[in-house]
């Protein structure tokens, strides 16, 4: 006979009494204050390339003093004793300038063109084989070995010198705009067309802001080499109508076994492609590929 289960009374469990706990406001404690200052101020970016500076300038004036000889290799020092002079007297800053402003001119021109020629290369195949065909022959050939080439063409003046910074800068910035414009994805391309771009419109809307990184690094290994060019052809020949750049004061310099000096320039074009490359480009990359989340 099987027995029938009574319900049993039902259990209420015990209810815990409610408190509030007030807890410390999150902005009271900044979170800086977390970390060691060593590891606060290694996580800064300029102290981190100042440190960098610093040993290389260290090493140079140890160096120096090793050999001493100022004619071979003068002091940091003295070095920059002969740079603040330079900019003190004026003589320094006039090159500097004269150099920048021709920079500046063969650089624009260079960016325009490379800009032109991607533009058409995206636009036909007669574009895209006229691209390949021209930096095929061009890209490999050194930019100062077309300085006799464009003496002889726009004589001694600027525009030689244009010349060849355009050429220094034209094809491998060419080169990597039509290399991000490839790798932009079919479905942006896709967008771009079913709005109706065509043309110039659909390069500037879809084509330039999704290869914007690779547009970048081209237009930082354009400035390099058309600095550098710059520079070799001042050396060469830098002075147009008396006036002639910072290739040329270093030139010039070590005519005159101003070792000093010609460290000197060398330290102020240096000190122009850093600031170019932490102001310039550094600020360019922040406020557009890096903003939008393109590059880390």
């Amino acid at each position: 006979m099987s027995r029938v289960l009574q319900p049993s009374t039902p259990v209420t469990p015990p209810v815990r009494a409610e408190y509030e706990r007030r807890l410390e406001a999150f902005t009271a404690v900044p979170v800086e204050r977390a970390l060691p200052l060593a590891t606060r101020l290694w996580a800064q970016d300029w102290l981190r390339k100042g440190l960098i500076l610093a040993v290389l300038a260290l090493l140079w004036e140890l160096a120096a003093r090793w050999q001493n000889n100022d004619l071979l290799l003068p002091t940091f020092s003295a070095t920059m004793l002969a740079l603040v002079e330079g900019l003190a007297s004026g003589e320094l800053v006039d090159k500097v300038l004269i150099s920048v402003g021709v920079l500046l001119q063969g650089y624009v021109a260079g960016v325009l063109l490379a800009f032109a020629l991607t533009t058409l290369a995206v636009s036909s195949q007669l574009g895209r084989d006229l691209l390949a065909t021209l930096t095929a022959m061009f890209n490999p050939l050194p930019a100062i070995a077309l300085l006799p080439l464009a003496l002889l063409w726009f004589g001694l003046g600027r525009g030689s010198l244009v010349f060849v910074l355009i050429h220094s800068v034209l094809w491998p910035l060419a080169l990597n705009t039509y290399a991000g414009f490839q790798g932009v994805p079919e479905t942006l391309r896709m967008a771009g067309r079913n709005y109706g771009l065509r043309g110039i419109p659909y390069v500037v809307q879809i084509l330039v802001p999704a290869a914007l990184p690779a547009i970048l690094s081209g237009l930082k290994i354009g400035w390099a080499f058309a600095w550098r060019t710059l520079i070799a052809a001042e050396l060469v020949f830098g002075a147009a109508s008396g006036k002639g750049g910072l290739g040329w004061y270093i030139f010039q310099n070590r005519n005159e076994l101003y070792t000093d000096r010609v460290f000197a320039g060398l330290v102020m074009v240096v000190l122009i492609g850093l600031l170019v490359e932490s102001l310039g480009f550094a600020t360019l990359e922040r406020l557009t590929v890096r903003k939008w989340g393109q590059q880390r």
